[in-house]
């Protein structure tokens, strides 16, 4: 690959995102009806800022809820690194943003990261000055990562992955991608399948640390409310958690075969812009329905009668978990590539997993190993392996060994935080 069709690439993909500013502000505007959060600070998504900067932060880009979460305990080994290095926290979406609020002491900031064009990305870097930037899992900005690069701001992958599928898709682009990784100066990788493809992507210096969401420990408030919910409702439960468009008409059909008396179904969107419309779904498809947003810290009365409910809530997964006796795994009964199944595990919850999980391909392989989760091919199937599961033998052997499964991969948070401040040791002056 030459240089010169790497800089042609580049500059063709500048263009396409400058003609994209203006639908891409429409979407943001859009989007903040449903979420105020989303279009607050618009300026920032351009990369102007209001706030004062404090220079030689330690920058984390985290984009949504779940690589928020994987931070967290990559943040607090950071913090016992180096705890006199202020952070700076940006994100994509509202959700990563809230839960990136909680997060924050004091000196720290928070900021959306600016639309990957040369000139915001050049305002973000002069009004933060950090003194290096990690970004979570994928996320790869080929205009980012060139400009921090010529500036000498070092740029490191955590916890990072990258699929089979996403491989194929990326030497679509390898004039423009390829770049990017090399730029990388370290990268921390999942599983070693995951250094592999990311060598092959052309990253160096990868090693493999394990999967940040193994050090998370589920909340013991939110675990006791889920406990309280059980003990309301009096009934078995099938949780189907995180689930994306399309799987949950899929889900609602496969649960009208199941004989009566029912379990409980608790069903929980992934996305908060679609609770609505999955209300609907299970209320024109002849279920009683008690949504979560409707309670207040305990089910009423009426919920015990209800047929589904609606997890629409924010941050309250350990709480779904622990109410349920086993869990459908959204976004792996479509090719969607699955959702994060560890937490599930440390709640004790038993997983019944879709054939679509190459977004977590190594931690689903684990999972399965350990006898944590069971696979299936389909959606009705699936339903039927959960609710055969509740009450037998199984559901205990399963239930004990998703909590061993999810202690024994714990470490990673402390080994990249570490690698990160033996990187940092030299950039002390700053």
């Amino acid at each position: 690959m030459s240089r010169a069709g790497s800089r042609l690439a580049r500059a063709a993909y500048s263009l396409l995102l400058r003609i994209a500013w203006p639908p891409y502000l429409l979407r943001v505007l859009w989007r903040g009806r449903r979420e105020p959060l989303y279009a607050s600070s618009i300026g920032e998504r351009f990369g102007f800022y209001a706030q004062a900067a404090r220079p030689g932060a330690l920058w984390i880009h985290a984009v949504s809820l779940g690589e928020t979460r994987a931070a967290t305990p990559l943040i607090a080994a950071l913090r016992k690194a180096l705890p006199d290095r202020p952070l700076l926290l940006t994100h994509g979406t509202a959700t990563g943003r809230a839960a990136g609020l909680t997060l924050l002491r004091e000196g720290d900031a928070q900021a959306w990261l600016p639309f990957d064009t040369p000139g915001a990305v050049r305002r973000f870097l002069a009004h933060f000055a950090p003194v290096a930037g990690v970004l979570m899992e994928t996320e790869i900005w080929p205009n980012l990562l060139a400009i921090a690069a010529a500036q000498g701001v070092p740029i490191l992958l955590a916890n990072a992955r990258m699929s089979e599928r996403s491989r194929r898709r990326g030497r679509r682009v390898e004039s423009l991608l390829r770049p990017a990784f090399v730029s990388l100066v370290a990268t921390f990788a999942q599983s070693e399948a995951d250094a592999a493809r990311l060598r092959d992507a052309g990253a160096h210096g990868v090693s493999v640390t394990g999967n940040l969401k193994f050090d998370l420990t589920p909340d013991a408030g939110l675990i006791g409310k889920g406990h309280e919910w059980k003990a309301a409702s009096s009934r078995a439960i099938v949780l189907a958690a995180i689930t994306r468009e399309g799987e949950e008409a899929s889900l609602l059909s496969a649960w009208c075969v199941i004989a009566a008396p029912r379990p409980l179904l608790v069903v929980v969107p992934r996305h908060p812009q679609r609770f609505a419309a999955v209300a609907e779904l299970i209320e024109s498809s002849g279920f009683v329905l008690s949504r979560r947003s409707t309670w207040d810290e305990t089910p009423p009365e009426d919920a015990a009668r209800a047929d589904v409910w609606l997890g629409d809530s924010m941050m309250e997964m350990p709480a779904y978990y622990a109410l349920a006796d086993v869990a459908l795994l959204g976004g792996s009964f479509a090719p969607l590539g699955g959702q994060n199944l560890i937490e599930a595990a440390a709640c004790a919850c038993p997983i019944v997993m879709g054939p679509h999980t190459f977004n977590f391909a190594d931690a689903a392989e684990l999972a399965l190993a350990a006898g944590a989760a069971v696979r299936v091919l389909t959606m009705a199937e699936g339903v039927a392996r959960a609710v055969a599961m509740i009450g037998s033998d199984e559901h205990d052997r399963r239930s004990q060994a998703a909590l061993a499964f999810a202690a024994a991969h714990r470490g990673a948070a402390e080994r990249i935080a570490t690698r990160i401040a033996a990187l940092l040791g030299g950039r002390t002056g700053v």
